[in-house]
């Protein structure tokens, strides 16, 4: 009986080794095989990259993170009011709140774009601003799963704290500005924080609004100049950019969950 624990830990042991020798044959194959030359010229072409700065940082980042941020304002003023009606007394309220979550979780964000970049325009015979088509259309699909985020951390708030406001002769409403939505938004940073990062990554749906080059943002920017310089160089250096955006926000949301976690 004491030789079977040990004969596992063998076979495991045999099991590890088979894996890591498999990931080097692999990786010595890969590297005898593939053509690096061409790779590098298709991939990191350093005469591109020079040709991609300054403008990719002080257009396309900058737009790309300015689209961001303006939806995610316009969905997070929405969501709030949303989840307001959600938990809202009144069954019209929350009828309506239910029908717009619902909606526009279902359908995809770019048929919002298309609606709002083209079909509103076409049938009020109006023209919105490329700023104002942006904000409406990722704020307006951000706003559903943010209206759902805020509405969890509310009801996740005790309700002793609501109990302890309405003692002090807290009316309603200034009971959930000054003691709930405080802490239900401690609550939801985290989940709130990956919204923002979805929107980043939706913002480069404005491609289908037709801008001009002081518009671009990163992924139109490196379409652009995948066209002009025929190399992948220019999708590869979007692509970073957008983890120079992404990467540190995942890092604040992991450390908000520790964080959040060590709380409790």
């Amino acid at each position: 009986m004491p030789l079977l624990p040990r004969s596992r830990r063998r076979r495991a042991r045999l099991v590890r080794g088979a894996q890591y020798a498999l990931l080097a044959a692999a990786a010595a194959a890969l590297a005898l095989l593939a053509d690096w030359h061409r790779l590098r010229t298709a991939f990191l072409d350093i005469s591109v990259i020079r040709a991609l700065f300054p403008d990719i940082l002080g257009i396309a980042l900058l737009n790309t993170v300015r689209y961001t941020l303006l939806g995610f304002g316009f969905g997070l003023v929405l969501g709030l009011l949303l989840a307001l009606m959600r938990l809202s007394t009144v069954p019209p309220y929350r009828w309506l709140a239910v029908g717009y979550i619902e909606f526009f979780r279902g359908i995809p964000a770019l048929l919002v774009f298309i609606a709002l970049g083209f079909g509103v325009p076409l049938a009020f015979q109006v023209a919105l601003d490329q700023s104002v088509t942006v904000m409406l259309s990722l704020g307006l699909v951000g706003a559903a799963y943010i209206a759902e985020t805020l509405r969890a951390g509310i009801q996740a708030v005790p309700k002793g704290q609501w109990e302890a406001a309405r003692s002090l002769g807290m009316p309603h409403g200034r009971a959930m500005v000054s003691v709930v939505l405080p802490q239900a938004f401690r609550i939801v940073l985290p989940p709130l924080t990956n919204e923002l990062i979805l929107l980043t990554k939706d913002s480069s749906l404005v491609y289908l609004l037709g801008l001009s080059l002081s518009q671009f943002e990163l992924a139109n920017f490196g379409r652009d100049a995948l066209n002009e310089h025929k190399s992948l160089t220019p999708v590869l250096v979007a692509g970073l950019l957008y983890l120079v955006i992404t990467l540190p926000l995942g890092q604040v949301v992991r450390r908000l969950e520790a964080r959040t976690a060590r709380a409790r």
